[in-house]
Protein backbone atom coordinates (compact mmCIF):
# COMPACT_ATOMS: atom_id res chain seq x y z
CA UNK A 1 0.00 0.00 0.00
CA UNK A 2 2.81 2.64 0.88
CA UNK A 3 3.57 3.40 -3.24
CA UNK A 4 -0.16 3.80 -4.08
CA UNK A 5 -0.98 5.69 -0.96
CA UNK A 6 2.20 7.95 -1.76
CA UNK A 7 1.42 8.27 -5.01
CA UNK A 8 -1.96 9.19 -4.55
CA UNK A 9 -0.63 12.02 -2.16
CA UNK A 10 1.29 13.54 -4.94
CA UNK A 11 -1.35 13.78 -6.81
CA UNK A 12 -3.95 14.77 -4.63
CA UNK A 13 -1.37 17.65 -3.15
CA UNK A 14 -0.54 19.31 -6.31
CA UNK A 15 -4.51 19.76 -7.01
CA UNK A 16 -6.52 22.71 -6.74
CA UNK A 17 -7.98 22.09 -3.26
CA UNK A 18 -4.55 21.63 -1.72
CA UNK A 19 -3.63 25.16 -3.22
CA UNK A 20 -6.31 26.98 -0.94
CA UNK A 21 -4.93 24.73 2.23
CA UNK A 22 -1.78 24.28 2.32
CA UNK A 23 -0.61 27.09 3.71
CA UNK A 24 -2.16 26.91 6.95
CA UNK A 25 -0.73 23.31 7.56
CA UNK A 26 2.00 24.97 10.01
CA UNK A 27 1.21 28.47 10.50
CA UNK A 28 -0.63 28.46 13.91
CA UNK A 29 2.19 29.37 16.86
CA UNK A 30 2.79 26.82 19.56
CA UNK A 31 2.30 28.67 22.57
CA UNK A 32 3.85 25.96 24.70
CA UNK A 33 6.92 28.70 25.86
CA UNK A 34 4.07 30.43 27.68
CA UNK A 35 4.10 28.41 30.69
CA UNK A 36 2.14 26.60 32.71
CA UNK A 37 -0.24 23.80 32.62
CA UNK A 38 -1.50 23.29 28.60
CA UNK A 39 -5.28 22.38 27.34
CA UNK A 40 -6.05 20.13 24.53
CA UNK A 41 -8.82 18.99 23.24
CA UNK A 42 -9.66 16.05 21.56
CA UNK A 43 -12.26 15.02 19.31
CA UNK A 44 -12.84 10.82 18.96
CA UNK A 45 -15.77 8.73 18.93
CA UNK A 46 -14.62 5.82 20.44
CA UNK A 47 -16.58 3.75 22.97
CA UNK A 48 -14.83 3.73 26.70
CA UNK A 49 -11.61 6.41 25.15
CA UNK A 50 -12.21 8.15 28.54
CA UNK A 51 -10.59 5.84 30.01
CA UNK A 52 -7.58 5.91 28.28
CA UNK A 53 -7.31 9.54 28.77
CA UNK A 54 -7.73 9.26 32.23
CA UNK A 55 -4.57 7.08 32.40
CA UNK A 56 -3.08 10.04 30.10
CA UNK A 57 -4.20 13.10 32.61
CA UNK A 58 -3.23 11.31 35.62
CA UNK A 59 0.57 10.35 34.56
CA UNK A 60 1.16 14.00 32.65
CA UNK A 61 -0.50 16.89 35.20
CA UNK A 62 0.78 19.48 33.09
CA UNK A 63 -1.05 18.44 29.96
CA UNK A 64 -4.35 18.20 30.37
CA UNK A 65 -6.97 16.58 27.78
CA UNK A 66 -10.33 17.16 27.36
CA UNK A 67 -12.36 14.49 25.86
CA UNK A 68 -15.56 15.12 23.36
CA UNK A 69 -17.67 13.19 21.12
CA UNK A 70 -19.11 15.36 18.44
CA UNK A 71 -20.14 13.05 15.89
CA UNK A 72 -18.33 9.32 13.93
CA UNK A 73 -16.58 9.08 10.66
CA UNK A 74 -17.85 11.45 7.72
CA UNK A 75 -20.44 13.28 9.80
CA UNK A 76 -16.84 14.08 12.10
CA UNK A 77 -14.58 15.29 9.25
CA UNK A 78 -17.98 17.68 7.92
CA UNK A 79 -17.61 18.91 11.31
CA UNK A 80 -13.68 19.71 11.58
CA UNK A 81 -14.01 21.21 7.98
CA UNK A 82 -16.58 23.80 9.58
CA UNK A 83 -14.40 24.50 12.82
CA UNK A 84 -11.21 25.15 11.10
CA UNK A 85 -13.27 27.30 8.93
CA UNK A 86 -14.13 29.13 11.72
CA UNK A 87 -10.65 29.03 13.27
CA UNK A 88 -11.77 26.53 16.34
CA UNK A 89 -11.53 23.53 15.31
CA UNK A 90 -9.81 20.98 18.47
CA UNK A 91 -6.10 20.66 18.99
CA UNK A 92 -6.26 16.46 18.09
CA UNK A 93 -9.05 14.61 16.06
CA UNK A 94 -9.39 10.98 15.08
CA UNK A 95 -9.82 10.50 11.38
CA UNK A 96 -10.40 7.21 9.27
CA UNK A 97 -7.66 6.86 6.97
CA UNK A 98 -9.67 6.96 3.47
CA UNK A 99 -10.88 10.86 4.93
CA UNK A 100 -7.29 12.28 5.83
CA UNK A 101 -6.02 12.77 2.43
CA UNK A 102 -8.97 15.23 1.78
CA UNK A 103 -8.31 16.60 5.40
CA UNK A 104 -4.55 17.18 4.22
CA UNK A 105 -5.46 19.00 0.99
CA UNK A 106 -7.66 21.40 2.97
CA UNK A 107 -5.22 22.58 5.50
CA UNK A 108 -7.86 21.34 8.29
CA UNK A 109 -4.06 18.39 9.98
CA UNK A 110 -0.80 19.59 10.27
CA UNK A 111 2.43 18.46 9.53
CA UNK A 112 3.85 16.72 12.85
CA UNK A 113 6.77 14.59 11.18
CA UNK A 114 8.89 16.78 13.53
CA UNK A 115 7.18 15.68 16.24
CA UNK A 116 7.05 12.24 15.68
CA UNK A 117 10.12 11.06 14.82
CA UNK A 118 10.74 8.70 17.57
CA UNK A 119 6.88 7.26 17.36
CA UNK A 120 7.12 6.35 13.88
CA UNK A 121 9.18 3.47 14.18
CA UNK A 122 6.32 1.48 15.91
CA UNK A 123 5.15 0.88 12.46
CA UNK A 124 5.50 -0.88 9.40
CA UNK A 125 6.10 1.20 5.99
CA UNK A 126 2.57 -0.37 5.18
CA UNK A 127 0.59 0.65 7.97
CA UNK A 128 2.41 4.21 8.35
CA UNK A 129 1.93 4.84 4.65
CA UNK A 130 -1.99 5.16 5.12
CA UNK A 131 -0.96 8.61 7.05
CA UNK A 132 2.12 9.69 5.32
CA UNK A 133 1.88 12.35 2.49
CA UNK A 134 5.07 13.40 -0.06
CA UNK A 135 7.21 11.90 3.22
CA UNK A 136 5.48 14.16 5.79
CA UNK A 137 3.59 12.35 8.31
CA UNK A 138 0.11 13.62 9.50
CA UNK A 139 -1.14 11.40 12.11
CA UNK A 140 -0.18 8.13 13.80
CA UNK A 141 -2.02 4.97 12.98
CA UNK A 142 -4.29 3.88 15.63
CA UNK A 143 -5.62 0.43 14.51
CA UNK A 144 -6.51 -1.69 11.68
CA UNK A 145 -9.69 -3.33 10.96
CA UNK A 146 -9.97 -6.29 8.49
CA UNK A 147 -13.46 -7.38 7.62
CA UNK A 148 -14.67 -10.52 9.62
CA UNK A 149 -17.43 -12.73 10.21
CA UNK A 150 -19.73 -12.51 13.18
CA UNK A 151 -21.82 -15.14 13.93
CA UNK A 152 -24.40 -16.11 16.82
CA UNK A 153 -23.04 -19.57 17.83
CA UNK A 154 -26.23 -20.41 19.94
CA UNK A 155 -28.08 -19.72 16.46
CA UNK A 156 -26.06 -21.52 14.69
CA UNK A 157 -25.67 -24.36 16.70
CA UNK A 158 -29.71 -24.51 17.55
CA UNK A 159 -31.04 -24.71 13.68
CA UNK A 160 -27.76 -26.83 12.50
CA UNK A 161 -25.85 -23.97 10.49
CA UNK A 162 -22.10 -24.42 9.33
CA UNK A 163 -19.89 -21.44 9.40
CA UNK A 164 -19.39 -20.36 5.78
CA UNK A 165 -16.58 -20.24 4.22
CA UNK A 166 -17.17 -18.76 1.19
CA UNK A 167 -19.72 -16.75 -0.28
CA UNK A 168 -21.55 -19.53 -2.27
CA UNK A 169 -21.99 -21.35 1.17
CA UNK A 170 -23.12 -17.86 3.05
CA UNK A 171 -26.23 -17.82 0.97
CA UNK A 172 -26.78 -21.77 1.04
CA UNK A 173 -27.25 -21.12 4.77
CA UNK A 174 -28.80 -18.00 4.69
CA UNK A 175 -31.53 -19.71 2.60
CA UNK A 176 -31.85 -22.88 5.02
CA UNK A 177 -31.87 -20.67 8.11
CA UNK A 178 -34.91 -18.65 6.45
CA UNK A 179 -36.95 -22.47 6.20
CA UNK A 180 -35.76 -23.45 9.20
CA UNK A 181 -36.49 -20.40 11.05
CA UNK A 182 -38.61 -17.60 9.07
CA UNK A 183 -37.87 -14.96 11.83
CA UNK A 184 -34.36 -15.40 11.90
CA UNK A 185 -32.33 -13.70 9.34
CA UNK A 186 -28.54 -14.36 8.18
CA UNK A 187 -27.86 -10.41 8.22
CA UNK A 188 -29.09 -7.15 6.54
CA UNK A 189 -28.41 -5.17 3.78
CA UNK A 190 -26.99 -2.09 4.92
CA UNK A 191 -27.88 1.06 3.08
CA UNK A 192 -26.61 3.55 5.38
CA UNK A 193 -23.22 2.97 5.71
CA UNK A 194 -21.50 2.43 2.82
CA UNK A 195 -18.01 1.52 4.63
CA UNK A 196 -18.64 -2.25 4.92
CA UNK A 197 -19.64 -2.57 1.17
CA UNK A 198 -16.29 -0.90 0.33
CA UNK A 199 -14.97 -3.52 2.11
CA UNK A 200 -16.22 -5.89 0.37
CA UNK A 201 -16.07 -4.71 -2.82
CA UNK A 202 -12.39 -4.31 -1.77
CA UNK A 203 -11.93 -8.12 -1.19
CA UNK A 204 -13.56 -8.94 -4.75
CA UNK A 205 -10.51 -7.43 -5.78
CA UNK A 206 -12.18 -3.83 -7.19
CA UNK A 207 -10.30 -0.55 -6.98
CA UNK A 208 -12.74 2.48 -7.51
CA UNK A 209 -9.89 4.55 -8.31
CA UNK A 210 -6.61 4.43 -10.34
CA UNK A 211 -4.33 6.77 -11.56
CA UNK A 212 -2.19 7.44 -14.61
CA UNK A 213 -0.03 10.14 -14.13
CA UNK A 214 -2.09 13.16 -13.50
CA UNK A 215 -5.55 11.52 -15.00
CA UNK A 216 -7.71 9.51 -12.92
CA UNK A 217 -9.87 6.82 -13.99
CA UNK A 218 -13.36 6.12 -11.77
CA UNK A 219 -14.17 2.65 -11.82
CA UNK A 220 -17.12 2.51 -8.85
CA UNK A 221 -19.46 -0.11 -11.14
CA UNK A 222 -17.08 -1.74 -12.60
CA UNK A 223 -17.46 -6.08 -12.82
CA UNK A 224 -15.60 -6.87 -9.39
CA UNK A 225 -18.05 -4.37 -7.90
CA UNK A 226 -20.99 -5.37 -9.62
CA UNK A 227 -20.17 -9.18 -8.73
CA UNK A 228 -20.47 -8.30 -5.34
CA UNK A 229 -23.95 -5.78 -5.50
CA UNK A 230 -25.24 -8.88 -7.81
CA UNK A 231 -25.27 -11.19 -4.94
CA UNK A 232 -26.57 -8.66 -2.39
CA UNK A 233 -29.17 -7.74 -4.34
CA UNK A 234 -29.91 -11.63 -4.93
CA UNK A 235 -30.49 -12.14 -1.07
CA UNK A 236 -32.32 -9.15 -0.67
CA UNK A 237 -34.74 -10.24 -3.32
CA UNK A 238 -34.88 -13.56 -2.58
CA UNK A 239 -35.97 -12.74 1.53
CA UNK A 240 -33.17 -14.45 2.87
CA UNK A 241 -31.61 -11.61 4.53
CA UNK A 242 -33.07 -8.25 6.04
CA UNK A 243 -33.21 -4.61 4.39
CA UNK A 244 -33.21 -2.75 7.44
CA UNK A 245 -29.85 0.13 8.31
CA UNK A 246 -27.72 -1.28 10.89
CA UNK A 247 -27.03 1.17 14.18
CA UNK A 248 -30.41 1.73 13.86
CA UNK A 249 -32.81 1.22 16.80
CA UNK A 250 -34.47 -1.47 14.93
CA UNK A 251 -31.49 -3.02 14.31
CA UNK A 252 -30.23 -3.27 17.37
CA UNK A 253 -33.23 -5.07 18.92
CA UNK A 254 -32.99 -7.77 16.28
CA UNK A 255 -29.69 -7.69 17.01
CA UNK A 256 -30.16 -8.37 20.96
CA UNK A 257 -33.14 -10.47 20.50
CA UNK A 258 -31.35 -13.40 18.30
CA UNK A 259 -33.39 -12.08 14.87
CA UNK A 260 -30.04 -11.19 13.02
CA UNK A 261 -27.38 -14.29 12.93
CA UNK A 262 -23.96 -12.93 11.42
CA UNK A 263 -22.79 -9.12 11.27
CA UNK A 264 -20.14 -8.74 9.07
CA UNK A 265 -17.93 -5.96 10.65
CA UNK A 266 -14.46 -4.74 11.33
CA UNK A 267 -12.07 -6.44 13.92
CA UNK A 268 -13.94 -3.60 16.31
CA UNK A 269 -17.46 -4.99 16.15
CA UNK A 270 -17.04 -6.54 20.24
CA UNK A 271 -16.17 -3.09 21.18
CA UNK A 272 -20.25 -2.24 19.74
CA UNK A 273 -21.90 -5.44 20.53
CA UNK A 274 -22.26 -4.39 23.65
CA UNK A 275 -24.33 -1.38 23.27
CA UNK A 276 -25.90 -2.85 20.57
CA UNK A 277 -26.80 -6.59 21.74
CA UNK A 278 -25.99 -6.38 25.58
CA UNK A 279 -28.57 -9.69 25.90
CA UNK A 280 -26.13 -11.21 23.88
CA UNK A 281 -22.79 -11.22 25.58
CA UNK A 282 -20.67 -14.70 25.12
CA UNK A 283 -23.19 -15.54 22.13
CA UNK A 284 -20.82 -14.21 19.11
CA UNK A 285 -17.64 -15.78 17.70
CA UNK A 286 -15.58 -14.55 14.88
CA UNK A 287 -14.71 -16.07 11.92
CA UNK A 288 -12.35 -15.02 8.55
CA UNK A 289 -14.47 -13.50 5.83
CA UNK A 290 -16.35 -15.89 3.92
CA UNK A 291 -14.13 -15.98 0.31
CA UNK A 292 -15.36 -15.79 -3.23
CA UNK A 293 -12.73 -18.88 -4.27
CA UNK A 294 -12.62 -21.62 -1.80
CA UNK A 295 -8.80 -21.10 -0.33
CA UNK A 296 -8.62 -17.00 -1.01
CA UNK A 297 -7.73 -15.25 2.66
CA UNK A 298 -8.17 -12.05 0.85
CA UNK A 299 -10.61 -9.54 3.02
CA UNK A 300 -11.37 -6.02 2.80
CA UNK A 301 -11.18 -3.60 5.89
CA UNK A 302 -14.33 -1.33 7.22
CA UNK A 303 -12.78 1.56 8.92
CA UNK A 304 -9.27 1.66 10.60
CA UNK A 305 -8.54 5.17 11.71
CA UNK A 306 -5.54 7.63 12.59
CA UNK A 307 -5.52 10.66 15.31
CA UNK A 308 -4.29 13.62 13.53
CA UNK A 309 -3.20 17.10 15.22
CA UNK A 310 -5.37 19.97 13.47
CA UNK A 311 -4.04 23.24 12.18
CA UNK A 312 -5.88 24.77 14.83
CA UNK A 313 -3.86 23.64 17.47
CA UNK A 314 -1.92 26.40 19.64
CA UNK A 315 0.05 23.44 21.13
CA UNK A 316 0.89 21.60 18.41
CA UNK A 317 4.19 19.61 20.15
CA UNK A 318 1.95 18.45 23.09
CA UNK A 319 -0.88 17.57 21.10
CA UNK A 320 1.41 15.49 19.06
CA UNK A 321 3.01 13.71 22.38
CA UNK A 322 -0.40 13.19 22.98
CA UNK A 323 -1.14 11.08 19.89
CA UNK A 324 2.41 9.48 20.08
CA UNK A 325 1.53 7.76 23.70
CA UNK A 326 -2.01 6.89 22.32
CA UNK A 327 -0.94 4.93 19.35
CA UNK A 328 2.56 3.89 20.28
CA UNK A 329 2.91 3.48 24.53
CA UNK A 330 2.00 -0.51 25.55
CA UNK A 331 0.46 0.83 28.38
CA UNK A 332 -1.89 3.01 26.28
CA UNK A 333 -2.18 0.27 23.61
CA UNK A 334 -2.94 -2.34 26.07
CA UNK A 335 -5.94 -0.13 27.24
CA UNK A 336 -7.21 0.39 24.04
CA UNK A 337 -7.50 -3.35 23.58
CA UNK A 338 -9.07 -3.58 26.52
CA UNK A 339 -11.76 -1.30 26.43
CA UNK A 340 -12.11 -0.70 22.68
CA UNK A 341 -11.35 -3.60 21.37
CA UNK A 342 -8.70 -2.22 18.31
CA UNK A 343 -6.39 -4.50 16.75
CA UNK A 344 -3.28 -2.45 17.32
CA UNK A 345 -1.75 -0.78 14.15
CA UNK A 346 2.00 -0.45 16.38
CA UNK A 347 4.11 -3.47 15.68
CA UNK A 348 4.82 -4.04 19.25
CA UNK A 349 1.54 -3.51 19.78
CA UNK A 350 0.08 -6.81 17.85
CA UNK A 351 2.37 -8.76 20.56
CA UNK A 352 1.12 -7.11 23.29
CA UNK A 353 0.58 -10.17 25.97
CA UNK A 354 -3.26 -8.51 26.21
CA UNK A 355 -4.27 -9.95 23.08
CA UNK A 356 -3.91 -13.64 24.41
CA UNK A 357 -7.35 -12.87 26.26
CA UNK A 358 -10.35 -12.16 24.20
CA UNK A 359 -12.83 -9.25 24.51
CA UNK A 360 -14.57 -9.56 27.13
CA UNK A 361 -17.90 -9.13 25.17
CA UNK A 362 -16.47 -12.22 23.43
CA UNK A 363 -15.46 -14.31 26.31
CA UNK A 364 -16.27 -17.85 24.32
CA UNK A 365 -13.32 -17.39 21.57
CA UNK A 366 -9.75 -17.34 23.41
CA UNK A 367 -8.11 -17.45 19.73
CA UNK A 368 -10.31 -14.76 18.87
CA UNK A 369 -7.02 -12.26 18.42
CA UNK A 370 -5.23 -14.96 16.79
CA UNK A 371 -7.89 -15.36 14.43
CA UNK A 372 -7.74 -11.73 13.45
CA UNK A 373 -3.89 -11.66 13.06
CA UNK A 374 -4.06 -14.53 10.49
CA UNK A 375 -6.77 -12.60 8.69
CA UNK A 376 -5.19 -9.20 8.62
CA UNK A 377 -2.24 -9.78 6.34
CA UNK A 378 -4.57 -10.86 3.21
CA UNK A 379 -6.88 -7.68 4.31
CA UNK A 380 -6.52 -4.90 1.40
CA UNK A 381 -8.01 -1.72 0.76
CA UNK A 382 -8.20 0.22 -2.72
CA UNK A 383 -4.68 0.85 -3.72
CA UNK A 384 -5.68 4.57 -4.05
CA UNK A 385 -8.61 6.57 -2.41
CA UNK A 386 -10.68 9.28 -4.02
CA UNK A 387 -10.28 12.74 -3.44
CA UNK A 388 -14.38 13.20 -2.75
CA UNK A 389 -14.92 9.92 -0.87
CA UNK A 390 -17.54 12.09 1.10
CA UNK A 391 -19.48 12.64 -2.33
CA UNK A 392 -19.22 9.12 -3.40
CA UNK A 393 -20.55 7.92 0.28
CA UNK A 394 -23.33 9.89 0.25
CA UNK A 395 -23.90 8.78 -3.48
CA UNK A 396 -24.06 4.82 -1.65
CA UNK A 397 -26.92 5.99 0.74
CA UNK A 398 -28.72 7.68 -1.53
CA UNK A 399 -28.79 5.28 -4.69
CA UNK A 400 -28.87 1.94 -2.63
CA UNK A 401 -31.27 3.18 0.16
CA UNK A 402 -33.49 4.24 -3.18
CA UNK A 403 -32.78 0.58 -4.81
CA UNK A 404 -34.30 -0.79 -1.36
CA UNK A 405 -36.93 0.70 -0.93
CA UNK A 406 -38.22 0.54 -4.59
CA UNK A 407 -36.50 -2.50 -5.99
CA UNK A 408 -34.76 -1.01 -8.44
CA UNK A 409 -31.46 -2.96 -9.30
CA UNK A 410 -28.47 -2.82 -7.10
CA UNK A 411 -25.83 -2.42 -10.84
CA UNK A 412 -27.79 0.94 -11.38
CA UNK A 413 -27.40 1.79 -7.83
CA UNK A 414 -23.74 1.88 -9.04
CA UNK A 415 -23.88 3.67 -12.37
CA UNK A 416 -25.48 6.44 -10.20
CA UNK A 417 -22.77 6.31 -7.62
CA UNK A 418 -20.31 6.64 -11.08
CA UNK A 419 -22.08 9.03 -12.42
CA UNK A 420 -22.14 11.68 -9.11
CA UNK A 421 -18.54 10.36 -8.17
CA UNK A 422 -17.17 11.70 -11.67
CA UNK A 423 -19.17 14.59 -11.96
CA UNK A 424 -18.07 15.77 -8.40
CA UNK A 425 -14.62 15.33 -9.48
CA UNK A 426 -14.57 16.96 -13.13
CA UNK A 427 -16.23 20.25 -10.70
CA UNK A 428 -13.36 19.95 -9.04
CA UNK A 429 -11.06 20.27 -11.87
CA UNK A 430 -9.47 16.81 -11.81
CA UNK A 431 -9.20 15.25 -15.08
CA UNK A 432 -10.28 11.74 -15.82
CA UNK A 433 -9.40 9.37 -18.23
Amino acid sequence: MSRTVTKFASLLLASLLFAAGCSSSNDSPDESTTGGKVELTFWDWDPNMDKIVAIWNDAHPDIHVTLSNPAGGDQLVSKMITAHQAKNGPDIAKVEYQSLPALVSNGVVRDITEYTKTAVQNFDAATLSATKFEGKVYGLPQDVAPLMLFYRTDIFQQYGLSVPTTWEQYAQEAASLRQKAPNVAMTNFDAADPGWFAGLVQQAGADWWTTSGTTWKVNINGAETKKVADYWEGLVKKGDILKNPSFSPQWNKQMNDGSIATWISGAWAPAQLGGIAPSTKGKWAVAPLPAWTAGNKTTGIWGGSATTVTADSKHPAQAAQFVSWLNSDDVAVAAQVQHINIYPASTSGRSLPILQQPPAFVPNQPDFYSIVKSVAPSARSFSIWGPNVTVTFRGYTDAFGQALQNGSSFSAALDSMQDNTTADMKKLGFTLG
